[in-house]
């Protein structure tokens, strides 16, 4: 690199001599082994790119594994470098291929891949990119890591999942060298269970250090900064995709578990901020990952009707490579659409101009009495109209019915029947839909609610439930009864410390009606004729999300036992305090 740093790479080349062939690059901070002797099992995006002939690069990021340098996560990007040593992200990929390029024969043209971290690594370096670099494919990338993915939601903790991964990617290392780290015991296979047990936060730094015998730095710095200060802001590279000259393609998943939003912001941010880059979304019914490895044809007990990862490795991802990389005379565009999304609920694969599709209208969907949900406004002039129940964090809901150490990537299509039976959730549907009803685009929840505390979550939840009489899917071999499922398609929870700033939190006024709103990730879902629309409006979601006090406290991952209290929380549904969810319906 420019400052001296060797970063460690495996490359693979063609046998063939007899032509130049494209560079595809992959940085990642997982390691790019097998080291020595042995070679990789499969090579690029997917088996396909080996047959069709590429060079492929594989890079140990700074500071991880076999590469020098010190490691920093989601490393922030330096806007205006002044000396030799004022390296990020961009300015190892620019020197990683201006490097590859003198050092090995090629056609003279790049192109980048990554899946979640590794994805991030291709934002990062598609900024002041290296004229060589053609196409690039940022897939579940991380965008912010406070608003939306892996470990926060709306500034919510995503408890196991930033856990459990940071008890093995967080533990120190003294220099490059392929030493794992230490496994984390959990001591039992119920994540409900530990966390409940292990209590607040700090409590956790605590037994990172008694059962691995190190603390985990990132971890501990990240709890002095409970808000959306320039810390976390520095980390976010979604303002920073400026002056982008390659091609795009973002990949991600309707039912990716970690880097959903990323995805979704990601193409967002490049199409505003790049108006004359190409620039595509493609959104399948995917897990984190599962374009790339799974048939995609299901997920838990949702069913897919075809094996969608199979088709866009096939018809979309390689086309997107090859011909940026191997058949491109520029300028060219190639001749996929803006958005290739995959419409769950009807299982069709659909091509839009743009995204959200310009044929859509923004409809509010109203809680009402006794459980219901119409797009009609309530009328109750009553300021006693709400439905109230008390959050507990001693008993939160849990997120899942069965058994985890972990965040479950199923858990974006479980069945939600086991929570409608909770006290502390509340549960509303519309009628039985007499036509398909599709949505597409992002979810706005409008709440009207109170607490009795001074600080709390809300989650909101969008599920589709299935007619009491419809068929199970076949094969059927977990024999899951398809019959009045409660599929869930969008869900995520808001600190309302946060309702009208990231930066600076408020304290709730305890009892009173407070408007709270937020986005959920968008959706491209179809409500079929025959089923209902539900929305879940709780306070828990546990262990998913850490627990919030319910007592407003400068900085809930300091928060002591005595902290956390039991809250009586009311959702509103009058003329003049109407909780809602506004979402775009597709016109036909």
């Amino acid at each position: 690199m420019r400052d001296g740093v060797k970063l460690f790479t495996s490359i693979y080349i063609p046998k063939d001599k007899t032509q130049l062939y494209p560079i595809l690059l992959n940085r990642t901070p997982y390691t790019v082994q097998p080291y020595g002797p042995e070679f990789k099992e499969s090579l690029g995006p997917s088996a396909l790119f080996a047959r069709e002939g590429y060079i492929f690069a594989y890079q140990d990021v700074r500071g991880r594994w076999m590469s020098e340098g010190e490691f920093v996560d989601v490393r922030p990007h330096i806007e205006k470098k002044t000396k030799q040593t004022d390296i990020d992200e961009s300015t190892d990929t620019y020197d990683t291929i201006e490097w590859l390029l003198k050092n090995y024969p090629n056609n003279g043209r790049v192109g980048m891949f990554g899946i979640s971290y590794p994805g991030f690594y291709v934002s990062s370096g598609v900024i002041d990119s290296h004229p060589a670099l053609k196409a690039v494919s940022p897939q579940a990338p991380i965008g912010d890591w406070f608003i939306g993915d892996d470990f926060h939601h709306n500034g919510a903790f995503f408890l196991p999942h930033a856990y459990n991964f940071y008890a093995f990617f967080g533990q120190p290392r003294t220099g490059p060298g392929l030493t794992r780290p230490k496994s984390f015991e959990h001591g039992t296979p119920d994540g409900y269970k530990f966390f409940l047990e292990m209590g607040a936060i700090k409590n956790g730094l605590e037994l990172y250090k008694q059962k691995l015998g190190t603390n985990i730095p990132f971890m501990e710095e990240m709890t002095q900064h409970p808000n959306y200060d320039e810390w976390w802001q520095a980390r976010n590279i979604l303002p920073r995709l400026k002056n982008i000259k390659p091609a795009v393609m973002t990949v991600g998943g309707w039912f990716d578990a970690e880097d959903l939003y990323g995805a979704l912001q990601t193409y967002a941010h490049i199409e505003k901020q790049n108006p004359a880059t190409t620039n595509m979304l493609v959104m399948g019914p995917w897990f984190h990952g599962g374009w790339a490895r799974s048939d995609g044809d299901r997920l838990g007990n949702a069913r897919f009707g075809s094996k969608t990862g199979e088709f866009y490795r096939d018809k979309i991802e390689l086309p997107f490579f090859d011909f940026y990389l191997k058949y491109c005379q520029e300028p060219c565009k190639i001749a996929h659409p803006e958005a290739y999304m995959f419409e769950t609920g009807s299982n069709q694969w659909h091509r839009y101009d743009t995204w959200p599709p310009k044929n859509t209208e923004i409809k509010s969907l109203y809680i009402q009495p006794d459980g219901k949900l119409s797009f009609d406004a309530p009328t109750a002039t009553d300021k006693n109209a709400f439905d109230e129940y008390i959050s507990d964090p001693a008993k939160p809901v849990p997120f899942i019915e069965n058994t985890s150490i972990g965040m479950t990537r199923e858990y974006m299509t479980d069945d939600q029947r086991f929570a409608s039976r909770r006290g502390d959730v509340l549960t509303y549907q519309t009628d039985v839909l007499t036509e398909d009803i599709t949505l597409a685009g992002p979810i706005i929840a409008s709440l009207i609610a109170s607490t009795s505390g001074t600080d709390s979550d809300f989650v909101v939840k969008l599920i589709d439930v299935y007619p009491d009489d419809a068929k199970d899917f076949e094969p059927n071999p977990a024999n899951f009864r398809t019959a009045g499922y409660q599929m869930h398609v969008r869900g995520e929870p808001f600190r309302a410390r946060f309702r009208n700033s990231f930066e600076k939190p408020e304290a709730m006024k305890s009892n009173q009606p407070t408007k709270i709103e937020f986005k959920l990730p968008d959706v491209n879902h179809t409500f079929q004729k025959g089923h209902r629309i539900m929305i879940q409006i709780q306070s828990t979601w546990f262990p998913l999300v850490d627990r919030n006090p319910q007592t407003f406290v400068p900085n809930i991952y300091l928060a002591n036992e005595s902290d956390f209290q039991k809250a009586t929380q009311r959702i509103y549904r009058t003329k003049e305090n109407a909780t809602s969810v506004k979402v775009y319906v597709l016109k036909k």
